[in-house]
């Protein structure tokens, strides 16, 4: 095998999360009298977070309120939670790729820069059945990626070494935390951003589909 252990980002990686993500800002924006926006803007807000995903749908002049955004911010984060998977979906073949993995006894892992519970309760109820040596969103204290610790944690608790690692990402992101951590990096062109972004972050490889993505990393 050429690697261990397989990082997954999850949203725009493993699921496909706009449509929830885009509903629930829309009903912060809707609630407050403000602009919405389409499911293509919400991609390109996406991937820093909850509260840099609020700051990036507000109107500028709004954005620079820090109480303002904070009140947003736990708006959403309630109508989200009571709604996160109403439209959310598994990009095709990823189950699939994944139960591939294990059975080769490949380590797989998520790194996410959702909240935690947020990232548990999807992964839980899309990828059940699989054994993920770590399951890790954003919490209290813990650095959002591109920090690398997200992906030293892993590491640590799956006892592999850098070099066997990878980390799969939809954004230039994900790509720069891999580089930060010192591990391989795969771009998906599937996602919320582009291949020319995972380019432009030094991602030397980008893939289309779940077979060549199995195709590059086993």
């Amino acid at each position: 095998m050429k690697y261990e252990l397989v990082i997954f980002d999850l949203d725009g990686t493993l699921l496909n999360t706009i449509g929830d993500l885009a509903a629930s800002v829309d009903y912060v924006m809707r609630s407050r009298n403000l602009p919405e926006h389409s499911d293509a803007e919400y991609r390109q807000m996406v991937g820093g977070g909850i509260k840099r995903l609020v700051e990036r749908a507000l109107p500028p002049e709004l954005a620079k309120d820090e109480a303002y955004v904070e009140d947003c911010v736990t708006q959403f984060r309630r109508y989200y939670v009571e709604n996160i998977d109403r439209h959310t979906v598994p990009y095709e073949g990823m189950a699939e790729l994944l139960r591939d993995l294990r059975r080769r006894g490949v380590q797989v892992a998520v790194a996410s820069n959702k909240f935690q519970h947020g990232t548990d309760r999807l992964v839980s109820k899309f990828f059940g059945d699989i054994d993920f040596v770590a399951v890790e969103g954003n919490r209290e204290g813990a650095p959002l990626k591109p920090d690398p610790q997200i992906i030293h944690n892993i590491l640590t608790k799956a006892g592999v070494d850098a070099s066997r690692a990878v980390m799969i990402g939809d954004s230039g992101i994900d790509i720069r935390t891999a580089q930060a951590a010192g591990i391989a990096s795969v771009g998906v062109a599937w996602g919320f951003r582009f291949a020319e972004e995972l380019y432009d972050a030094g991602a030397t490889d980008v893939v289309t589909t779940a077979e060549e993505l199995r195709q590059l990393i086993l």
